[in-house]
């Protein structure tokens, strides 16, 4: 009796397993004998490139913002400073060089903020 128990419990986990899946979304596929299937959607990355482009510009504006206020000798001045630090403050460093990109915002920004 209690073999007959365990089987259905089994069979009852994997029903939970499967609704569980496919409570995420599920495609319906019709079959040759025209039984309809119910798989689960595969899981995309939500990550898109145009949120990537945006992240990336808003970082070179953010930079770019800090240049045209400090300056560029104040601004090579406290990243000479941060790469005599740690690991983190060398890394932070490297990201915060001026690069071509931020040289070009600052320019067209220095009017704007002056």
């Amino acid at each position: 009796m209690t073999e007959t128990y365990d089987t259905f419990d089994a069979r009852l986990r994997k029903i939970d397993r499967s609704r569980a899946r496919l409570a995420h979304g599920y495609a319906a596929k019709v079959t040759d004998d025209g039984l309809i299937v119910f798989r689960p959607r595969r899981h995309r990355s939500r990550v898109s490139l145009r949120g990537l482009v945006l992240l990336a510009f808003g970082f070179v504006l953010f930079k770019a913002m800090i240049l045209t206020h400090l300056g560029t000798g104040t601004y090579e001045q406290r990243l000479e400073a941060l790469g005599n630090g740690s690991i983190i403050e060398k890394g932070g460093a490297f990201v915060m060089q001026i690069d071509p990109a931020t040289q070009v915002v600052a320019q067209t920004l220095r009017p704007i903020l002056r």
